[in-house]
C-alpha cells in the first residue's frame, strides 16, 4: 500500500468532508478565484467562507495569495493526487476481488449446464 503521512490524509479527508469545502474546490479546479468569487455562490458570511478556506488551507488542498486586500485562492493539486493514490490502493483491491468473483461465478455457471 501506499504510505503517506497519515495526519496529513485525515486532513484532507476532513477537509473533503464537508460538501461546501468540496464545492469551494470543484470551483478553484475551474481557475483560481477570490475569496469574494468564491463566496458568491454560498448564502453565508465571507468569515465563514473564510472558515472552510482555511480548513482547505490546513490540509495544503488551497494556497492563497494576498495582495493588498484581494486574497486569491488557487487549488494545490499535490495533496489531491497524494488523496487519489491512497484511494486507487483500493480501487484495485476491489477489482481484483470483483474478477475473482467474477470467475468463480462464470466457473459455477459452467458446472451447471
Amino acid at each position: 500500500m501506499v504510505n503517506h503521512n497519515k495526519n496529513h490524509l485525515d486532513e484532507v479527508f476532513h477537509a473533503l468532508a464537508d460538501s461546501t469545502r468540496r464545492e469551494l474546490v470543484h470551483m478553484m479546479a475551474e481557475k483560481e478565484r477570490t475569496v469574494s468569487e468564491l463566496a458568491e455562490p454560498f448564502d453565508m458570511s465571507l468569515a465563514a467562507i473564510s472558515k472552510h478556506i482555511k480548513v482547505l488551507e490546513r490540509a495544503n488542498l488551497v494556497d492563497r495569495s494576498v495582495k493588498g486586500r484581494i486574497h486569491t485562492c488557487r487549488l494545490n493539486t499535490d495533496s489531491l493526487y497524494q488523496a487519489t493514490e491512497w484511494l486507487r490502493f483500493y480501487e484495485k483491491y476491489w477489482n481484483n476481488r470483483f474478477d475473482l468473483l467474477e470467475n468463480e461465478l462464470l466457473k459455477a455457471k459452467k458446472k451447471e449446464h
